[in-house]
């Protein structure tokens, strides 16, 4: 391990207790002065670290940055030893998680050359060019939880729809376990809390250009933990999981639980749907829907029309009734819902 990830992994296990730069030079076998310098990198990441003289140095439980080393903790025992590559700022960790697969991963100090394992996870403090559906930005500051989960399909490819309703299922559940609330999804991949859309999740395919199978399945996961302050197209649309904002420590639980859910779910597809269901944004409601193909606003580009959002259907399609009496099942390639 190197020096760096050790004086992290010491100093997470100790939140708000010191400990001096002696003991964690004896502990690590190390000179003192590789232990200043890993601390001096830690800062430089954005960790929060003080240092006292005589009594060494503390990571508070506050700190804001999202921590390798308490996410690996928190994960179950099978899990601790999966591919995790953690960055300060990146352009996008779908796009990290694909060069990663693809063996094109430019082999930065903070992460590896080659393809990964799978499972693996690319996650980030923030994006620069973080991606939404149809191409759109999907807004990334500073302290939120942005992460990639790369799978190998091992299910019928039929089925792989139900990738990113497992997601959202996985994803509220870990939401509503570690921050005390009670989010729901609107169909089929954002996830809100109090009106306000706090997640979206986009999933993305590598293929296998032999055999024209997908070899792996990128399911991308964006969580508001902190900010506050959106931009002027953003207001009164997006929130935060947490009124507070999250500390490094709950972000990292967080990043853990829901890394654990989506593999679970994803492994063979079962087990999620009667969550997926209970917490629906749209069953019951009246909607309006938009079909066909746009790129920007479906209200702008196309007509919709009135409906009744009735049920969600086994394969995770939208069982709406329309104001003629008509029934129809929507999927995800085919609309786009405007409450």
């Amino acid at each position: 391990m190197a020096v760096r990830d050790a004086v992290l992994s010491a100093l997470e296990n100790n939140r708000d207790n010191y400990i001096s730069g002696e003991e964690l030079s004896g502990q690590l076998g190390v000179s003192r002065a590789a232990v200043c310098k890993a601390v001096k990198v830690l800062r430089n990441e954005g960790y929060e670290i003080e240092s006292v003289t005589n009594r060494g140095y503390m990571m508070p439980s506050d700190d804001t940055a999202i921590s390798e080393a308490a996410i690996r903790n928190a994960l179950p025992l099978r899990l601790r030893g999966m591919d995790l590559f953690v960055y300060d700022i990146i352009d996008s960790t779908n796009l990290e998680a694909r060069r990663i697969v693809l063996g094109d991963n430019p082999g930065s100090a903070e992460s590896a050359c080659g393809p990964a394992r799978c499972p693996a996870v690319v996650l980030a403090r923030q994006q620069t060019a973080g991606r939404g559906r149809l191409g759109r930005g999907f807004y990334s500051p500073r302290d939120g939880l942005y992460l990639s989960v790369v799978i190998r399909p091992d299910f019928d490819i039929s089925r792989s729809s139900l990738v990113t309703v497992a997601a959202a299922a996985a994803t509220s559940e870990a939401i509503d376990e570690i921050c005390g609330c009670s989010s729901q999804i609107k169909w089929v991949n954002d996830i809100y809390l109090n009106g306000l859309k706090v997640c979206g999740i986009l999933t993305e395919a590598t293929t296998d250009f032999e055999t024209g199978q997908i070899d792996s399945l990128i399911i991308g996961i964006g969580v508001n933990t902190s900010e506050r302050s959106f931009p002027a197209e953003l207001q009164g649309v997006a929130g935060s999981v947490s009124a507070e904002g999250l500390n490094g420590h709950e972000k990292s639980l967080l990043a853990a639980s829901i890394i654990e859910k989506v593999l679970l779910y994803t492994k063979d597809l079962s087990g999620f749907m009667d969550s997926y269901r209970s917490r629906s944004l749209l069953i019951g409601k009246e909607i309006t829907v938009y079909s066909g193909t746009y790129r920007k606003d479906p209200t702008v580009e196309l007509g919709g029309r009135k409906a009744c959002a009735l049920s969600i259907d086994d394969n995770g399609g939208l069982i709406v009734q329309y104001e003629d009496g008509t029934r129809q099942t929507l999927t995800s390639g085919e609309v786009s819902i405007r409450v």
